[in-house]
C-alpha cells in the first residue's frame, strides 16, 4: 500500500462510522466502475480499431475537417 493511500484511510478512520461507511461504499463503486470499463475496452477493442481505420480512411479521402473551423 502506498503511503498516500496509508494517509488516506487513516485520515478515514478518525470519521464517525457512517462516514466510514459511505466512503468504503464510494471507494469500492468506484473499483468496480473501474473494473467494468476496463473489461469493456479490452472486449470492444476490435470495434475501436474498425472505427480509427474508418475515421482514418474518411480522412485520406478528404472527408474531414479541423474541429473549430
Amino acid at each position: 500500500m502506498t503511503k498516500l493511500l496509508q494517509q488516506a484511510f487513516a485520515e478515514a478512520s478518525k470519521l464517525p462510522a457512517g462516514e466510514q461507511e459511505l466512503i468504503a461504499s464510494w471507494l469500492l463503486a468506484e473499483l468496480a466502475a473501474e473494473n467494468d470499463f476496463d473489461r469493456a475496452i479490452a472486449s470492444s477493442s476490435h470495434k475501436l480499431a474498425r472505427l480509427a481505420e474508418e475515421g482514418l480512411a474518411e480522412d485520406r479521402a478528404g472527408l474531414t475537417q479541423e474541429m473549430g473551423q
